[in-house]
């Protein structure tokens, strides 16, 4: 009877001591969790950050793609081609900024929804639904850019084929 006793003891003890290793270990865990979540979401607020300045810096671009292909059309009904060319080459390169802004806008909602697929919280969730309607707008932003860099560039095309018709 004794010797159950001390066995039941010893049990127990071993018993306790894997108790008291898997609070530990849960401890751990939960420590490293919550270190995880805040990361988390400074990770999804940084990228919706991102993503709402690519915005801003597509517009600026398509603004500077309209004044282009004004620039282009004023310069092409003045028969100058160089002034034409020029700003159907600025509109291009106003273009191709606001698509990498697009890009960029794109690039920073995929990080937000990556972060709320692992962390579904409603401030990352709603981080990653402003990433994607900031995406919207760059992608919108960067297709004016475009329509106006190919406008700009019909300009230009018009001003050298007037030139060139009057010598």
């Amino acid at each position: 009877m004794t010797e159950d006793i001390r066995g039941f003891r010893l049990e127990l003890t071993a018993l306790q001591q894997e108790v008291s290793g898997l609070k530990q270990s849960y401890k751990e865990l939960h420590l490293n969790y919550s270190d995880t979540l805040v990361a988390l979401k400074g990770l999804t607020l940084h990228a919706s950050e991102a993503a709402k300045r690519a915005v801003k810096s597509a517009e600026s671009a398509a603004k500077a793609s309209t004044y282009c292909a004004s620039a282009a059309k004023e310069a092409a009904q003045a028969s100058v081609v160089t002034a034409a060319e020029m700003a159907a080459d600025a509109a291009n390169a106003s273009a191709q900024a606001a698509m990498e802004a697009a890009a960029a806008a794109a690039a920073a909602a995929a990080a937000t929804a990556l972060a709320v697929a692992h962390h579904a919280e409603d401030a990352s969730a709603q981080a990653s639904a402003a990433a994607a309607s900031a995406t919207q707008l760059a992608t919108e932003a960067a297709a004016h850019a475009v329509s106006m860099s190919n406008a700009a560039a019909e300009y230009a095309r018009a001003a050298r084929d007037k030139a060139q018709s009057n010598p």
